[in-house]
Parts: C-alpha cells; structure tokens; sequence
C-alpha cells in the first residue's frame, strides 16, 4: 500500500513539474473510471473516484466529468475503454452501473452461478496464449440467460444471471471501464492524460 502511495506521488509530480517550471503554476490531477470515449472529437468521460488513491477506489461522484484530451500526442497515453460497470459486490450478489439515461447509479441484482476467485490476468480462463491478449468480456450467452466478467482487479471470474429486461442494455453494461488520471489547469482540458489500466507499474 505504501509503494502503491508513493507511486502515485511521483506520478503527479513527474506530471506537473515541466508546466512548474514555465511558471505558471501548479495544475490538478484527477481521475476516474471511463464510461464515454469519443475518438472523433477526442473526449474522455468518467466517473471520478473520490478516494484520489490507490488501494480502495469509489467510484461514485456524480455528474461525470468530461475532458478534452491533449493537443500533444506525446501527451496522451493509450485510447481507453469505455464501460458502465461501477462495482461488482460478490458478497451481496449485486452489479453498481452507471445508467446513461438517468444519469444516475443503478444496482442490479443477479443470481449467481458461478464463481472463480484468484484469477490472475494470465490465467488460460481469462488469458488467450496463442493471441497473447486477455479474452474478450464480457460474455453475454442469451440462450443459456448467462453473462460472464471478469475483474482484474479483484481477480474475479463470474457468471450470472439476471432477469430478461436487463438483457437489452448494451453490452458495456456489464464491463468496466478503464481507469485514467488527468492532468490539468484548465476545468475540462487535458494537458496530459495517463491510462492507468494500460500502465504495467500501476496495475493492481
């Protein structure tokens, strides 16, 4: 935990200290997990995560916040996945999504059918060897009323199975975004953005 601290130190100075050095003073970090990416107009969308640090992130501030991303290629990093899912509550068999259209928090409840613990991103259940990339997820089987996700994070394999109606909400319900920080001065204006879950050193 204290190594994970001290990382996410040094990545927000090593993120500020050019734009210091100018003068023109200190700009922000934050940092979120993506719902929204639009490539065209080069925006990112995301729920902030109002910990501001590793180890235990929530999800859960509202409404979500957009930014552009940096005029500067050298300044952003991989494009980042999209996704509705908030939170996976295996202890109370329940998925936190984010609802586009209410813009607000839902939680679905499921029934579980099966559950994998310490599932490691390597695993052949989770990890295809011969394409040297993680299988793609969710896994949405509507004859058998079945979704499976993964979550690298808790090391979690699940299936589910929820009732019929919430099978018509696109498939990015079920998965979850990835998480990105931010680098800014000016509100909803990159200067330099960081896709954490692409990042080997601070993935969990």
């Amino acid at each position: 935990m204290k190594m994970q601290r001290a990382l996410l130190m040094l990545f927000v100075i090593v993120m500020a200290m050019p734009l210091f050095g100018c003068g023109k003073g200190l700009g922000k970090v934050d940092q979120g997990r993506v719902i929204e990416f639009d490539r065209e107009k080069r925006t990112v969308t995301f729920i902030r995560d109002v910990t501001a640090g590793p180890g235990n992130p929530r999800y859960t501030h509202l409404p979500p916040v957009t930014y552009e991303l940096p005029k500067e290629p050298n300044e952003t990093g991989e494009e980042p996945k999209a996704g509705y899912r908030m939170q996976l509550d295996v202890r109370k068999n329940r998925i936190i999504i984010f609802d586009p259209v209410a813009m607000d928090f839902k939680t679905i409840e499921y029934e579980l059918v099966y559950r994998k613990e310490r599932v490691k991103k390597d695993d052949p259940l989770v990890f295809d060897r011969d394409a040297n990339k993680l299988r793609k997820f969710p896994l949405i089987d509507r004859a058998k009323k079945t979704i499976t996700v993964y979550s690298a994070g808790q090391k979690m394999l699940t299936t589910f199975t929820v009732p019929d109606r919430y099978f018509a909400l696109p498939e990015k319900t079920w998965d979850a975004g990835d998480e990105v920080r931010v680098y800014y001065k000016e509100e909803g204006k990159a200067l330099r953005f960081m896709n954490v879950s692409r990042t080997d050193i601070f993935k969990k």
